[in-house]
């Protein structure tokens, strides 16, 4: 058992039985009253987000989750085919695990998996990817004044919005938190 003090944003509890990922934590102390901390936490069976108070000083489960970083190797169906660096076995992931993300990873790129009893509960990209375009709008010369964004398609098929200057074949860096774009790979 641990106290509520050392929980942060990504810990997982075990919470009323079923594992909960905190997303947001935040310790208040209202005036005249005793401090609380209001958790906001995201159920990894079922991805329904669960808010709770929880008293200054109370203790919380918290799950032993180990973090392994493996290669993507392909998707297969609604899973995602990774292997462990280190043993080679191979581990099937949901792709919902990976969210909107699951489109931007190619083969090769090194993913973050948590498990608890060789279960896998979440799964997270690299926070940088690097992908070739594999169609865009051609870029017209002094297109670089404005801020303005095109679409573009992207070797994995997933579009992102990229500067108008880029062109197709290009190798550019996408940040996976937002989509956005970070800059030309040269």
């Amino acid at each position: 058992m641990a106290d509520i003090g050392d929980v942060r944003t990504g810990t997982i509890l075990k919470y009323n039985g079923e594992l909960c990922q905190v997303t947001e934590i935040v310790h208040r102390t209202p005036g005249n009253l005793r401090a609380f901390y209001q958790a906001k936490m995201k159920n990894l069976k079922t991805g329904k987000i669960v808010e709770n108070r929880f008293r200054a000083g109370e203790a919380v489960d918290i799950a032993r989750v180990e973090f392994k970083e493996m290669q993507f190797i392909y998707p297969e169906g609604e899973n995602m085919v990774v292997m462990d660096n280190e043993t080679f076995e191979q581990v099937y992931v949901p792709a919902e695990m990976f969210g909107e993300n699951a489109k931007l990873l190619k083969e090769g790129m090194t993913v973050k998996v948590a498990f608890e009893n060789e279960q896998p509960l979440t799964a997270e990209a690299p926070t940088f990817v690097e992908l070739e375009i594999t169609y865009t709008e051609p870029g017209v010369k002094g297109d670089t004044a404005t801020n303005t964004l095109k679409p573009a398609t992207v070797e994995t098929g997933a579009t992102v919005n990229v500067p108008l200057f880029v062109n197709t074949g290009e190798v550019v860096k996408i940040d996976t938190r937002d989509w956005s774009y970070a800059g030309k790979v040269k």
